[in-house]
C-alpha cells in the first residue's frame, strides 16, 4: 500500500496533473523507489506461499497504477484529470495509514507493543503532519485530508505506545502464543509460538 501510495502520489504531483505539487512527485519517486527495494527483498526472501501472494500484490499495484496513468492521460485533461488522480491518491493514502489497525487491535488485547515498533510509529506521525500542513497552506483537500487522518492516526499510536511501553516483549503464556502468531502472518513471516510458553523473537 505504500509502493501503491507513493507511486499515485508521484504522478498526482507531476505539472500537468497538478500545478505546484512538483515536492510532491520528488519525494514520493524517491519513496516508490525505496519501496520497491522493499517489496523486491520480500520477495527474494520470503516462504513459497507468501512469495506468490505478495508477487500477485505486486502485479496488482503496477497494473492499477498504470491503469490510473493511461485513463489520466487519454481520457481526461485539466481539473478533471486532476481530480480524478486526487482521489486515486487520497483513498489509498488512506488505507495505507491505516494498515497498522490490525497491529493496533493486537496491542491493545495483549497490552504489549512488541510488534508496533517507536520509531515508525512516530515517524507516521511526524510524515502525516508534516504533509497535512503542506496540504493546509497549498489548500490542497488531496493532501491534507488523508495525511490529516494518517496524522490522527500516528498519533494513537503513540498513545498506545506510552500506555502500553513497559509491557514490551512479556509474554502471557498461551493466550499470548497465540496472538504471536496471529500478529507473525499479519506482518507477513510464519512465526511460531515456543511450547514452554515464551513469544519467538521476531526481527
Amino acid at each position: 500500500m505504500t509502493l501503491m501510495n507513493c507511486l499515485l502520489s508521484a504522478w498526482y504531483g507531476l505539472p500537468f496533473v497538478s500545478k505546484n505539487n512538483l515536492l510532491v512527485s520528488t519525494i514520493n519517486g524517491t519513496g516508490a523507489g525505496i519501496e520497491v527495494i522493499y517489496v523486491l527483498i520480500f520477495i527474494v526472501y520470503a516462504p513459497k506461499k507468501e512469495k506468490t501472494k505478495i508477487l500477485g500484490l505486486f502485479a496488482f499495484v503496477l497494473t492499477f497504477f498504470a491503469a490510473v496513468v493511461l485513463i489520466s492521460l487519454l481520457a481526461l485533461h485539466g481539473n478533471t484529470r486532476k481530480l480524478f488522480c486526487g482521489f486515486a491518491t487520497a483513498v489509498f493514502s488512506i488505507i495505507m495509514y491505516g494498515s497498522p489497525l490490525s497491529i493496533m487491535r493486537t496491542v491493545i488485547r495483549t497490552k504489549s507493543v512488541e510488534f508496533m515498533p517507536f520509531f515508525l510509529s512516530l515517524f507516521c506521525f511526524l510524515c502525516g503532519t508534516s504533509w497535512f500542513i503542506y496540504g493546509l497552506l497549498g489548500n490542497d483537500p488531496f493532501v491534507y485530508v488523508n495525511n490529516g487522518f494518517g496524522s490522527f492516526l500516528g498519533a494513537l499510536q503513540l498513545i498506545l505506545y506510552f500506555i502500553y511501553r513497559k509491557n514490551k516483549g512479556k509474554g502471557k503464556g498461551k493466550n499470548e502464543n497465540k496472538s504471536t502468531s496471529e500478529v507473525s502472518v499479519e506482518l507477513g513471516h510464519p512465526g511460531k509460538p515456543n511450547t514452554n510458553g515464551a513469544q519467538n523473537d521476531h526481527v
